[in-house]
């Protein structure tokens, strides 16, 4: 944290070395072609240096309060045996050489190296907001119109330094200060501190590659946006997740992940922030607070965002006039030049496009298969398959010439997948009740056997297969309570490949193999499927070797290999239950399920459509009894709450409800179980049967390519065991959900759209 502020500090212990052991700060300071200034009180520290006034000796101006020529100026120190100044002048000086000066950035007068530091020169400025919202003798808030100015100042001001290829990296209540109190720049702001800047362009257009480290961590871990939690590389959305954090802690004066403690804090705070929706986030705040983090948390890497549009959200708090605001906005003024005032109206282009999914849904299981595109060949799988049972079916495909290439778990039960192109010899394996026994496996090893998969149970059991006949030299594997990437890359390094993954509980097990035929290798690691992630290894010719999950994180490890294979075609799919029907269809695609894994996750269950309310079409995922039923076709009217629902209300699931608000279904079943469609689904129009009705699983009918063209199609739904249909059929009884329904659910009238 650098504080560059006039204002008395707590901070002020007069001229102390950086680091205990390091030279003391200089009394006096003079760099290149600037004056002399004596050092006096200390204003701040941080990790790139700390900051003193310093006031300028014999100053010809006494009164000078601005400028080079400035009486009192901001000395940055920073020792050269610091983390900024490995290769030299600290990086910093490169990101201000580029930056300072432009609007909301401080200047740099001089710079120079004065015995064991390196000095920047810089404008004095005045108290952070972190100082104002920290002062404050009633309570720890700011007014709404306050925020809202600084909302529209932080967001120009971040849009220029984008424009300089840069994102800040540590966007925060102290890294924003407002000008020296007493002169023309007392209600401008300024952002301070860059550090941890990095680069988001490179050259004049291209935007930097997308990359995952998770061990590294750049920011504040209260106000760092998600993927700087998870280690992807910073972009643009970065920066305004984190300002979205600070908005809401200025005005609120708490964020829901304050106060977690230990190792694993970072962790913590992050799968917080996943958990809490804009609503309950912006609880209170007025709506422009969740529609800008709305806007910025579903922003691509690549994205440009559209900064007059979040500008002009916030438009409407402060009043059109912009003297009379508690904070200059001129920058903001400028940006938004040619752009309808107040409530900015979407571009046509958005309004042609669905919303985006919001970040956070409740928790639901799915099943991730992996599919690779491949010559024919036998495969095999066998799904919830208890223990007692599981050696029979090992035993016949092996007779069958088959082996085991995938193993996977849920509820206690396994999952096979075999197959015959594995190049096995033979094959060995145990279900243990720990996790991964290592005696078994070492016997194994000593008998060159070589794991080849595993599985982790819920229970903390496992499955482990080792064969003969694979490529590798050299195992080692590791179990540990968090995923494991540091010893990731440290075995990299060696000449390691992960292999192998899976989890039991919220314990991680990895193998990694020497001689795996990689030629390099990456790990995805998310909170939820990370499916931009994903892409984006694919389009850089990565594919998905080895996968596993908790019931917080999902992890994806993706290589190249070194042999290039002559279809690289890849895809991946998402399942509440074992995808069987799918790899049917896979197979007369020639794709071979090549692994898949049993997720719990929070996964992004929910969209809004952009259609007007009578026409508008949500999407729901519920969950009863552990399992899950999609509910699909909600034509929506002027909702106030669940009871409204009753209108035309379809539900798809092969045989689990029909329903309408006239107590007639619009669907029939025929003596062979498939449906017919006397109206259209969403207008109600009398079908054509030869033209007008396409059918998908026998239980979709529309009248129109614009019908059809409106609906939100959801992943098919495995049979339902009759309890749970009993249990979800009870809450809708003479055309209303019951109370059951309304305990579970609720309805948000503001977003039209149906939430768990």
């Amino acid at each position: 944290m650098d504080v560059y502020s006039g204002e008395p500090s707590g901070g002020d212990k007069g001229l102390d070395a950086e680091d205990e052991g390091t030279t003391p700060i200089p009394e006096r300071v003079q760099v290149g072609s600037s004056p002399l200034y004596k050092v006096e009180k200390k204003l701040g520290k941080g990790g790139f240096g700390q900051v003193y006034v310093g006031r300028r000796t014999n100053a010809p101006v006494p009164h000078d309060r601005t400028g080079a020529g400035a009486v009192e100026v901001a000395l940055k120190f920073e020792h050269k045996s610091s983390k900024g100044c490995n290769h030299g002048p600290p990086y910093e000086w490169q990101v201000y050489g580029t930056l300072g000066g432009i609007h909301g950035v401080p200047r740099v007068h001089y710079k120079g190296k004065q015995g064991d530091y390196y000095i920047m020169v810089m404008d004095m400025l005045g108290p952070s907001l972190w100082d104002i919202w920290n002062n404050k003798s009633n309570s720890n808030t700011m007014s709404t119109e306050m925020v809202a100015c600084i909302a529209i100042e932080a967001i120009s001001i971040l849009e220029k330094v984008h424009s300089k290829g840069y994102v800040h990296g540590d966007v925060k209540p102290e890294n924003f200060l407002l000008g020296p109190s007493g002169t023309p720049e007392e209600k401008k702001l300024f952002l301070v501190d860059l550090g941890l800047a990095t680069k988001w362009r490179e050259g004049s257009s291209q935007h930097v590659e997308y990359d995952q480290r998770p061990d590294v961590f750049r920011g504040t871990v209260r106000y760092a946006s998600v993927h700087a939690h998870l280690g992807r590389t910073g972009s643009r959305r970065d920066d305004l997740e984190s300002l979205a954090y600070t908005l809401i802690f200025l005005l609120r004066g708490r964020l829901p992940w304050q106060g977690f403690q230990g190792e694993n804090k970072g962790f913590l705070v992050c799968k917080k922030k996943m958990a809490t929706s804009p609503e309950a986030l912006c609880s209170l705040c007025p709506s422009p607070f969740r529609e800008f983090i709305e806007h910025v948390v579903n922003l691509k890497f690549d994205e440009k965002p559209n900064y007059a549009k979040y500008i002009s959200l916030f438009d409407g708090i402060v009043g059109p006039n912009p003297d009379v605001r508690p904070l200059n906005t001129e920058g903001a003024q400028k940006l938004v030049v040619g752009q309808k005032r107040g409530r900015l109206v979407m571009d046509e282009e958005d309004e042609d496009q669905p919303k985006k999914k919001i970040r956070i849904g409740m928790p639901a299981t799915q099943w991730i298969s992996v599919y690779n595109a491949r010559r024919p060949m036998k495969q095999r799988y066998h799904y919830n398959v208890a223990e007692g049972r599981l050696a029979q079916h090992i035993e016949k495909g092996n007779e069958d010439g088959l082996f085991i290439s995938s193993v996977a778990s849920c509820l206690n039960l396994w999952a096979i997948i075999m197959d015959a192109g594995t190049g096995f010899s033979s094959q060995v394996y145990e279900i243990s009740p720990q996790f991964l026994h290592k005696e078994w496996i070492m016997e194994q090893w000593d008998q060159n056997y070589y794991i080849t998969a595993i599985a982790g149970a819920n229970n903390g059991s496992s499955l482990v297969v080792m064969s003969k006949g694979t490529q590798f030299v050299q195992q080692s594997y590791k179990v540990s309570d968090s995923f494991p990437f540091k010893w990731i890359n440290k075995k990299w390094r060696e000449g390691f490949f992960v292999t192998a993954m899976a989890t039991a509980g919220s314990r991680w097990g990895i193998v990694m193999s020497r001689g795996a035929g990689f030629s390099d290798q990456v790990v995805e690691l998310d909170f939820l499927y990370p499916s931009e992630g994903v892409h984006r290894r694919w389009d850089g010719g990565y594919r998905i070797t080895s996968t596993a999950a908790t019931a917080d994180q999902t992890a994806l490890v993706l290589s190249i290999p070194r042999r290039k294979p002559p279809d690289e075609t890849q895809e991946t799919l998402r399942t509440s239950a074992f995808p069987s029907t799918h790899v049917k269809k896979n197979k007369m695609k020639r794709n071979q399920m090549k692994r898949v894994v049993y997720a719990l996750k929070n996964m992004r269950l929910i969209a809004r459509s952009n259609m007007n309310a009578h026409d508008q079409v949500a999407k729901a995922k519920v969950a009863a009894v552990g399992l899950r039923i999609l509910v699909q076709q909600l034509p929506l009217h002027n909702l106030t709450d669940c009871s409204k629902l009753s209108s035309n209300v379809v539900v798809k699931s092969r045989d689990l409800l029909k329903l309408s608000s006239s107590g007639r279904s619009c669907i029939s079943e025929d003596h062979d179980g498939r449906y017919s469609m006397n109206l259209c689904c969403l207008c109600r129009k009398k079908l054509r049967a030869d033209k007008d009705v396409y059918m998908y699983k026998g239980d979709q009918g529309f009248c129109s390519v614009e019908c059809r063209s409106r609906q939100i199609y959801l992943d098919d739904i495995a049979d339902l065991e009759a309890s749970t249909k009993k249990i979800l059929a009870s809450t809708y009884k003479n055309g209303v959900f019951t109370e059951d329904f309304h305990h579970h659910y609720s309805m948000s009238q503001r977003n039209r759209r149906l939430v768990l």
